[in-house]
């Protein structure tokens, strides 16, 4: 802002001059003070220039409905939408949400820097604002083969404070812990900004370690105390409700007025079709509102204490000089977002975006998905005993257990029975090593076929799961032939596939069409694999190649106990 711009603020904020816009009659309110105001918010330029008795070029009577300053999501993976950020907006800013964020290592485990340029250039021109944190794990261990390395030497410079506010979620927390030299630089890189944390079950000395390393936040807590722990060490806590991840009615009462201002929320992981039906930030403020929060807590945790953890500059609430991103609610009951403005300007209404999003795939984010060798063969799992390690689905979470079941076994090899007990398959394919990791899991239900994707956080590889090789077979050749996606065999056919172009893992196309799609998917999942309907199962699925979450995972290298942090065998003692 130059002499000039701040000069002319001033003049409309004494009313010595008429602002472009002034929203009359509502009851603003105030996240600084607790406090609902009867008032008018004048707007000028994009920022609030004053609060209270203003005339306007323009004016709208809001006839005594409730404004919110807009939300935050104080940590998204926005290749979770499985779209584009431009695309992602038009999803998310009908729901109050005006600025999110973001960490991109989903696409930059694919496609390293230039994937992180992808997503910056995409959201430019998108009326939501988006801050991205550069991924600080990339891979997120050395336990899997991903499509880049950024080690320390790749992060030196891109922080600029403008499009990369900090260093992303530290998952690599044994690292971190050992004082691993590579996880140390990139610290102290990160050190003078944000660095988000991944910490699930760490304590005691190792908790105090990982807080001392100069990580700030956290939205791993599965538990109250989890959260107390981390809130006496002083870091944030960012209460979490996505797709898979459903943390909210567990953490809520945890939160008092002592702690308040340390907590704030996020979806982190959340399918289109969740976003354009359930909602975002706005779904985590009703369900907190429906635990018992009070409203104006609630809106706070959604907006000022996000803006403050990240130093985001004029947002989080309504005042002079702050950026005019504003939320229209009818009442604090039903919770009903009427209106959305960005900058001042109207962006979204009765949950309907007012903007459109240009498609944007330059050429080296295509053809992502390359293997080599694979075939059945590189699907059989040797076995001698009939005992197995088998990963155990648990609903709603990302952490699974890990469990011992008695299998089939036949000429030395695991055989499928009429047991809830899958083949879990993930391929590499960024690097054609030829690699293939193989696992068991039950808790997903399926029957007669088989699902498979190529997003199976963090690497991306793909990942399949089925009842029998022949489906799984089927999966991994229409996953390469649409150039990766989701897909969904049975009986040897191909019953319904979604492509995503974009690397693998995020399409240009409408999100409205895509949730439709996903939705014909989980139609055929539950109704035809007869898949548990307390499982999205290409949610869940996408989390059984993730080493860092416990207990028991799938890598393209094998079978990984998290807890031990080192492979083992599928074969387990009798």
């Amino acid at each position: 802002m130059d002499r000039d711009e701040l000069k002319d603020l001033i003049k409309k904020a004494k009313g010595q001059e008429k602002p472009e816009l002034v929203l009359k009659n509502l009851n603003l309110i105030n996240v600084f003070t607790k406090e609902i105001i009867k008032t008018n918010v004048a707007i000028d330029k994009g920022k609030v220039v004053g609060i209270g008795d203003y005339q306007g070029e323009s004016e709208e009577d809001l006839e005594g409905k409730f404004l919110a300053p807009g939300f935050i999501d104080a940590h998204v993976h926005i290749e979770s939408s499985m779209s584009t950020p431009s695309q992602f907006a038009r999803a998310v800013m009908p729901h109050g949400v005006t600025s999110v964020v973001a960490d991109p290592h989903e696409i930059a485990n694919i496609k390293g820097l230039e994937g992180i340029k992808y997503m910056i250039e995409d959201s430019i021109g998108s009326p939501l604002d988006v801050y991205f944190v550069f991924p600080s794990c990339v891979p997120a261990t050395p336990f899997e083969n991903a499509g880049a390395i950024l080690n320390a030497p790749s992060i030196e410079g891109q922080i600029d404070g403008k499009y990369i506010i900090g260093l992303g979620e530290m998952m690599n927390f044994t690292g971190l812990i050992n004082q691993d030299s590579d996880v140390l630089d990139k610290l102290i890189i990160g050190r003078d900004f944000i660095i988000d944390g991944h910490g699930p079950m760490l304590k005691d000395k190792d908790l105090n370690a990982y807080v001392a390393g100069g990580i700030k936040t956290d939205h791993e807590c599965s538990s109250p105390q989890e959260m107390v722990d981390r809130l006496r060490l002083g870091m944030y806590i960012l209460i979490r409700e996505g797709s898979a991840a459903r943390d909210l009615e567990k953490l809520i009462g945890g939160v008092n007025k002592d702690n308040l201002s340390r907590i704030l929320f996020c979806t982190d992981d959340k399918h289109p079709q969740d976003l354009l039906e359930e909602g975002t930030i706005d779904y985590n403020i009703k369900l907190a509102i429906k635990a018992g929060l009070s409203p104006l807590d609630a809106i706070t945790i959604a907006t000022l204490n996000p803006a403050i953890c990240y130093r985001l500059k004029d947002k989080g609430a309504i005042a002079p000089g702050y950026d005019a991103d504003l939320v229209v609610i009818d009442n604090l009951e039903d919770f009903n977002i009427e209106r959305v403005y960005k900058k001042g300007r109207l962006v979204a209404e009765n949950y309907k975006p007012l903007f459109n999003s240009r498609p944007y795939l330059p050429a080296y984010m295509e053809k992502s998905v390359q293997l080599k060798d694979f075939s059945i063969e590189k699907l059989q799992i040797p076995m001698k005993s009939e005992y197995a390690r088998v990963i155990k689905v648990l609903p709603h979470s990302l952490v699974t257990d890990s469990t011992r079941k008695k299998v089939k076994v036949e000429n030395g090899y695991f055989q499928y029975s009429n047991e809830d007990i899958l083949k879990l398959a993930v391929i590499e394919r960024h690097k054609r090593t030829g690699n293939v990791g193989l696992g068991l899991i039950e808790g997903l239900g399926l029957k007669n076929g088989a699902i498979g994707s190529t997003i199976a956080h963090d690497s991306h590889n793909i990942i399949v799961a089925g009842d029998n090789d022949r489906d799984i077979i089927r999966v991994v050749e229409e996953l390469v032939k649409i150039g990766g996606g989701i897909a969904i065999a049975s009986q040897g056919k191909i019953l319904k596939s979604l492509s995503l172009e974009v690397g693998g893992i995020l399409t240009t196309r409408p999100i409205e069409e895509t949730g439709k799609i996903l939705d014909e998917m989980l139609a055929i999942s539950y109704n035809v694999l007869k898949i548990n309907k307390d499982i999205d199962p290409f949610m869940t699925l996408s989390f059984m190649g993730l080493p860092v979450i416990p207990k028991l995972k799938v890598t393209d290298m094998g079978l990984f106990d998290v807890e031990k942090f080192e492979f083992t065998k599928v074969e387990a003692e009798e």
